[in-house]
Formats: structure tokens, C-alpha cells, sequence
């Protein structure tokens, strides 16, 4: 049987995916790759920096450099594999297309973007021409002349279930299983669970009014029981808090993600749970990505570095305050604090700031990591070394970049693709612990 011919497809790459993945142009299956020069253009001012989109936009020109060698990129050349379609950089010399000016005005890079692909579409009659940006507006403007755009889907989940999963409870248990629960710790009865076990899954079993936390263990297969344990003087509120400073000082656990609203105290509970292992560790970093406001760059504001980052960093600073209020200044915990602090054992910092470090035998905690792309996450937890546990914090309904959401962030990338693994724990919190008005705010707001 004659195999079916594929329709031939021309993706035009807009300046968001380079940024978002260098790799992006070997993930279009047989289908041909255009980069309008304009592409280039933007590029080549990204490429200086310490950013992940400095990175990306490097590694990205380093890669068409060495892919075009001796030939030019005015006509379709092949990517580096077989089955990988053909590449060619659109000149403003090949527009024979302005509708995008003339319909919006601005002779902007956007606009000159549109151009090139409304010229591919004109030219290349046998192929179908898609713009691909993780721009939604650039999209719009690309679908109201009438041409096919999508975002990029590569490092996309489908289902964010998983993310959005909180703790299962397990009804009409058997009395007796929680009372072995109570006297033994654990009940080695698995089948309770049925369909809901899952690797490092938390569990609230209930019998009437009776209930127990649980907890699957898949190395010795039985279901432990989880206590609400200080970890430096902050207790767990609720079952979900419960768990997640289970998982946290879970010393088999080598990676945690807590997603959950504002006040729910995911970054209280990671911190609190790292400086009560601090002898274990030889650092704590707490660290977070900085989204400039309104699209400026953190340079635009005034002052040293220290006094640019000060506001972006204060969130992390406020939860250590908060920790060393539970004790008097001349207690031993409060002061085990401060020298920690002065002695750089435990350190707040950017996340930018640490970039290219291996980190071994450290305690990192990423607050707001639903900030993060996929390739990005991925390059942190590779930097981990012997020793070391990861921890990431976030809401990943409470994006702040642009061309990130619920599906294509890094944190809902992790869950997705990790989770029922044994070096691996995700906890959903739920109830807002913080006040009565945040817990409005979250519900009605």
C-alpha cells in the first residue's frame, strides 16, 4: 500500500520561541522551518546577559552558525537529522508582502514578522504556512490576515490535573485500619487504596469520624502514617501542610514541588523544614526568578544591584522574619539563624545570581517557579550534585511572564512528567492559612 503524502508545512519561528527553547527548530517533525531576518535581528539583542534567554538566544546562533557552515541561508538548506525538514532565513528583501503594515500601521518587528510569513504563503503555493509564537497577541494578529498560528507546543501539557490535584481521601475504610494506623504506624493493606495509589502520594483515610494521614511508601509498599511534626517552630495547620513538610523532610525524596495560592505557606513550610535539617546541608538557598515590571528590564530602577533586587527578594525575607519571631533573641534556635545568615550557610538570593553553579549537598528551595519555562527547570535540577534536594514553590494559576501559562510553565512541565517517581513528591495546598480576608480574597476575588 502506497504510503499517504504528508502535506507540506512551513513554520515561521517568531523571536518568544528562540527564547523559550534554542532546540525549538528540531521540533517540527519532516516540516520546513523559516526565521525571518528580523528574528536575527532581535536575537543579536538578547545575546549578552545572564538571563536564560541570553543562554538561549547564544545557543541558538551558535547552533544556525555551525548548522549552515559553508552555505548561505537565502535558500532551503536540511537540519542536522534525516527525518528533520529544511531551514532558510527570510530577507526583508523577499517580502513581496506588506499587508501587516498596512493594516496595523507600525512598521514594528512584529509587523515585519507577519510580512515574512504572508510572503512564504504567497510564494511557497504547495505549503501550508503557520506562524508559531508564544505571543497570543501577535497570534490574533496573524489569524485577522487570515493566516494559521499556533503556539509552541513542544514541552506543553495537555492535562493540568495533576498540578491541580489535592490530597486523596480514601472513604469507608475499615475501622480497623485506622486503628492500625494509630498503634503500628502503618497499615501494610494496600488494596485500600485501589486505583488512587500512586508513588509518594499523600492519602486522608476516614471511617466516620475517625481519620488518619497517610502516606505510600513504595520501598517498603505499605501505607505510613503522616503526623503534623514541627519543623523550627512552625506547625503544620491542616492535612495538606502536613504533608508537604512530610515530603519536605522526607530524606528519600530528592525533588518537592508545592503549588498551591497565596497563603497557603508553601515557602514558610520549605524554609522552615530546611533550616530544621540545616546540620544535614551545607547551604540553604532560597532563591526566586525576578519578572520585571511592566516589561522593563531591573536596570531601569534606581540604585545598586542590592537595592534593584531588595523589593523582588522581600517576599523571601519576610517568611524568615516571620520564623525567627517564634523565638527571643537570646534563644539558641534565633541565634543558630543569625549565624547562619552571617556565615553564608543560608542565603537569599535571585535565582539569576546562581546560574552555573553545582550544587552539591544544598537545600534549594525556587519560590515562584511557575515563572519558569521547562528549559529552564530542567537546567536547575541537572546542576544538582550528591547530597542535594530541590525544592520548587509556586501557583500555576498566578503566571506573571508573558508567554508562559498553566500548560506550558515549568512547574506544571515537572509535575506532569514526574510524578509517581520515587525521588519525587507533590503536595497541593488548598486552604489558605494566612487570615481570614486572604482566604476571601483567594474564594470570592
Amino acid at each position: 500500500m502506497a504510503k499517504k503524502k504528508i502535506q507540506r508545512k512551513i513554520f515561521v519561528l517568531d523571536t518568544s520561541v528562540i527564547l523559550h527553547d534554542h532546540n525549538s527548530i528540531n521540533n517540527f517533525d519532516e516540516h520546513d522551518v523559516a526565521i525571518p531576518i528580523t528574528v536575527l535581528e532581535e536575537l543579536d539583542n538578547f545575546k549578552k546577559g545572564n538571563d536564560t534567554k541570553n543562554f538561549e538566544a547564544r545557543e541558538f546562533i551558535r547552533f544556525l552558525d555551525k548548522l549552515s557552515g559553508v552555505s548561505t541561508l537565502t535558500e532551503w538548506i536540511p537540519l542536522e537529522h534525516e527525518d528533520k525538514g529544511k531551514i532558510k532565513i527570510i530577507l526583508s528583501s523577499d517580502l513581496n508582502s506588506k499587508e501587516a503594515t498596512d493594516v496595523f500601521g507600525d512598521y514594528k518587528a512584529d509587523h515585519k514578522i507577519l510580512n515574512a510569513a504572508l510572503s512564504l504563503k504567497e510564494t511557497e503555493k504547495d505549503a501550508i504556512v503557520v506562524m508559531v509564537t508564544k505571543d497570543i497577541n501577535l497570534r490574533l494578529k496573524a489569524k485577522s490576515l487570515n493566516l494559521f498560528a499556533e503556539d509552541y507546543q513542544s514541552g506543553k501539557i495537555t492535562d493540568v490535573s495533576k498540578a491541580t490535584s489535592g490530597a486523596n481521601t480514601i472513604k469507608e475504610i475499615d475501622s480497623e485500619e485506622i486503628q492500625k494506623m494509630y498503634k503500628q504506624g502503618f497499615t501494610e493493606n494496600i488494596d485500600i487504596l485501589g486505583e488512587a495509589k500512586s508513588i509518594n502520594e499523600y492519602y486522608i483515610l476516614k471511617n466516620g469520624k475517625s481519620s488518619s494521614l497517610g502516606y505510600y511508601n513504595c520501598k517498603t509498599d505499605r501505607i505510613e502514617r503522616v503526623e503534623k511534626e514541627y519543623v523550627y517552630g512552625i506547625k503544620p495547620r491542616n492535612a495538606e501542610q502536613a504533608f508537604a513538610v512530610h515530603a519536605l523532610m522526607n530524606e528519600e525524596v530528592k525533588l518537592v514541588t508545592l503549588q498551591g495560592v497565596a497563603g497557603t505557606g508553601k515557602t514558610l513550610l520549605a524554609l522552615a523544614s530546611a533550616i530544621e535539617q540545616k546540620s544535614k546541608y551545607n547551604q540553604i538557598i532560597l532563591a526566586r526568578p525576578i519578572v520585571p515590571l511592566s516589561n522593563k528590564d531591573i536596570g531601569y530602577l534606581p540604585g545598586d544591584a542590592k537595592e534593584k533586587i531588595g523589593p523582588y527578594m522581600q517576599p523571601l525575607f519576610d517568611n524568615l522574619t516571620f520564623i525567627k519571631s517564634h523565638f527571643k533573641e537570646t534563644e539558641k534556635k534565633y541565634k543558630a539563624l543569625e549565624e547562619m545568615i552571617q556565615k553564608d550557610k543560608m542565603i537569599i538570593t535571585p535565582l539569576a545570581f546562581i546560574r552555573g553553579r553545582s550544587l552539591s549537598n544544598v537545600y534549594f528551595i525556587i519560590d515562584e517557579a511557575q515563572n519558569l519555562t521547562p528549559h529552564e527547570v530542567k537546567t536547575i535540577i541537572t546542576r544538582a550534585g550528591e547530597g542535594t534536594k530541590i525544592v520548587f514553590t509556586g501557583d500555576i494559576n498566578q503566571i506573571d511572564t508573558p508567554y508562559l501559562d498553566e500548560h506550558s510553565n515549568g512547574m506544571s512541565y515537572i509535575i506532569d512528567r514526574l510524578k509517581g517517581h520515587d525521588l519525587y513528591a507533590h503536595v497541593k495546598l488548598e486552604k489558605g492559612e494566612r487570615s481570614e480576608l486572604a482566604n476571601l480574597a483567594n474564594e470570592l476575588l
